[in-house]
């Protein structure tokens, strides 16, 4: 991670731990707001005005984070809009690194090699991770936000005109209902899997798995209910923060992440809710299941060898040919 913006270390998944060895996520640090007159949004500054060609994005296919912004970018029409970078799916000792991986695309904005050299070019004295996604905005040349929940918000709508607005994710009429829906899957689930893959006590562990398979189990009797989205007919910014950790399901979190209690192939209504979302245009070119087991299986803390899966077999996403 960065000290007062120097590189200190080879990268460790976990930085922080809670009083029962649990995993801590990093707080996001930079919540500058996209408007379209560049007024400041729910927080941060203004100065951002939207406009077209102005902005970069920066992710990693493997990250759930990430891919959501990467998404709700595709979903809203911003491919021509917002310019982007896709960093190696491998984790390097630097963090992420700007390769020749197929998927992968350069940092044509700030040549850079790695993603922790934007956080001191936006702020020399930057102490914590570098994370992804980034959008940046090249007319100042710094980081206008790295908090995946803002970004997707951001691409909703704040570039106005510039977007699609015939897609809303997130309907006036629906809010208070994803809001729940969010608090609700995020702990338990997004980043539940996490607090199980990254604990280190039993306990804490113990605690992560339960909470992530009595959400698979509830998410499963919601869906078989009613949907077909999380929110019935509409397709919310809901349904792309509980797609981006289902995908990633069988491929990583089942088997790496030790949350192996049932598979999501074994829920029969959030496996058609993943189909249905996948097939929805576009979705299927922001995935690559090749990056995530690649970057998933590269964590050298819970897979020291490096050896990636050539399984698990997910027909009509990712089938395994033999």
């Amino acid at each position: 991670m960065l000290v007062n913006g120097k590189w200190t270390e080879d990268w460790q998944p976990v930085q922080a731990t809670d009083a029962q060895g649990g995993f801590v996520r990093q707080t996001s640090s930079f919540r500058n707001w996209v408007t379209p007159d560049g007024a400041p949004g729910p927080t941060g500054k203004g100065g951002f005005k939207a406009e077209s060609g102005r902005y970069h994005l920066y992710v990693a296919l493997i990250c759930p984070w990430a891919s959501r912004t990467l998404m709700a970018r595709k979903l809203k029409g911003l491919d021509e809009v917002v310019s982007l970078s896709v960093v190696d799916p491998d984790m390097s000792d630097k963090g992420w690194r700007f390769g020749n991986y197929p998927g992968a695309i350069a940092d044509s904005v700030n040549n850079a090699e790695y993603m922790y050299e934007l956080y001191v070019k936006a702020d020399p004295h930057f102490t914590g991770r570098a994370t992804v996604p980034v959008l940046w905005d090249k007319e100042t040349g710094t980081i206008v936000n790295n908090e995946s929940a803002d970004i997707l918000r951001i691409f909703n709508t704040g570039f106005g005109d510039l977007a699609d607005s015939a897609v809303d994710l997130y309907p006036q009429a629906l809010r208070a209902e994803i809001d729940t829906l969010n608090e609700w899957i995020y702990p338990n689930l997004n980043n539940g899997v996490y607090r199980a893959g990254f604990a280190t006590t039993q306990v804490a562990y113990d605690e992560a798995f339960v909470g992530v398979f009595r959400t698979l189990d509830a998410l499963e009797d919601r869906l078989a209910q009613g949907g077909p989205f999380l929110a019935g007919e509409r397709f919310t910014e809901a349904d792309i923060r509980l797609f981006v950790t289902l995908i990633r399901f069988d491929a990583a979190y089942h088997g790496l992440f030790k949350c192996n209690l049932r598979m999501l192939k074994d829920y029969k209504a959030l496996t058609a809710y993943l189909h249905r979302v996948y097939g929805l245009p576009g979705v299927a070119e922001t995935v690559s299941i090749d990056h995530i087991k690649r970057g998933y299986y590269s964590i050298k803390a819970l897979n020291p060898k490096g050896i990636v899966p050539l399984g698990p077999d997910l027909p009509g996403i990712d089938p395994v040919k033999v």
